[in-house]
């Protein structure tokens, strides 16, 4: 499906009538990729309705191929793999990106393996660029360059799938910065930005019958903080953690923790920043304990501003913080946090 003038594609996650700010997300990089390529910008909605479709045009895309389908309003693989592979060969995109949510990780293998292309899972970063085949001499031209931390995070690799299209990725939470809402008047929103399909879902087996869905909001919410206290192994047990929480609570903002921390049980697997985790942007992320692996600094390195408390002055957090404390965080921890409350 060698399409090399067909559109970029992102898809918008949507549940329970809203939505996903993973699509924002994938539109803020979707509309760089398109201009590079001279080419549009879609959002695929599955299951959605106009309302969603103004917010997707508002958020930078150019269209949206909607399909409106009472059997596609709740994800159900099977029936959203269908109607997602019967769009892209009507339409041939070129670059097909999907958040790597539950959802995404779910829905996008089991595309690229229906129209038989590549996949690169959690992505950091996405370009486009050219490649040569040191094998065969060939030339690819303007090709997408998917980034991503392999093994373990101590490689930045850059994996190319040029021959087999659509060019497919799952890019992580929190890594790509959405666009600035734009207006969208009503003409166009109904005119121009909204292009309708059909599900090609008749004849579809779908196994699976929603019931009923039950959601746990969780409490934490690390990508809304503009201030995080983080700990790693370096606090050395769940108690001591208090210390972070009581921090925290002083400055009004939120607790993270490295993977060893949450390893280790010191803290929630939903508090976990890095590659596996979340990924942060705070005003402000005091680092604790955390000896700055980069599995972790993938997930905080764009925090505005970083301090970081350690007892090894040659831990590698020093080279990412602008401001470093060495020493013991049981005896650095309560003097911030009496500063801090002394100043109301």
């Amino acid at each position: 499906m060698n399409t090399r003038s067909g559109e970029v594609w992102v898809f918008a996650e949507q549940e329970d009538g809203k939505v996903a700010d993973i699509a924002f997300e994938l539109l803020g990089k979707g509309r760089e990729l398109a201009d590079r390529l001279a080419v549009k910008l879609a959002a695929v909605l599955l299951g959605g309705n106009e309302e969603m479709c103004a917010k997707l045009i508002e958020g930078g895309a150019d269209i949206v191929r909607l399909i409106e389908d009472d059997r596609l309003k709740v994800y159900r693989g099977i029936a959203y793999r269908a109607a997602f592979v019967s769009l892209i060969r009507e339409c041939s995109p070129q670059i097909v990106i999907f958040g790597a949510t539950h959802m995404g990780r779910d829905l996008a293998p089991a595309i690229a393996s229906e129209v038989r292309c590549g996949l690169t899972a959690d992505c950091t970063d996405l370009q486009i660029g050219d490649y040569t085949d040191k094998k065969t001499g060939e030339e690819f031209k303007n090709v997408l360059m998917q980034i991503r931390p392999a093994f373990g995070g101590n490689i930045i690799a850059t994996i190319v799938n040029p021959r087999n299209w659509p060019q497919m990725a799952t890019v992580r939470e929190g890594v790509m910065k959405p666009l600035e809402r734009k207006a969208t008047d009503e003409g166009r929103r109904t005119k121009d930005g909204i292009v309708r399909h059909s599900s090609n879902l008749d004849g579809v087996e779908i196994p699976v019958e929603v019931v009923e869905i039950i959601r746990r909001h969780s409490s934490v919410n690390l990508k809304g903080a503009r201030i995080i206290v983080a700990g790693g192994a370096g606090v050395g047990s769940k108690e001591n953690f208090k210390l972070l929480h009581e921090l925290a609570a002083a400055l009004g903002g939120a607790v993270g923790g490295s993977r060893a921390a949450v390893d280790l049980g010191y803290c929630e697997h939903e508090r976990q920043i890095g590659q596996t985790g979340v990924t942060v942007r705070p005003a402000l992320m005091i680092s604790c304990g955390i000896s700055g692996a980069v599995q972790h600094l993938a997930g905080m390195k764009d925090s505005a501003k970083i301090i970081a408390i350690n007892t090894d002055k040659d831990a590698p957090i020093f080279q990412a913080a602008h401001y470093g404390i060495v020493g013991d965080l049981n005896q650095v921890l309560p003097k911030l946090i009496a500063a801090v409350k002394a100043k109301g």
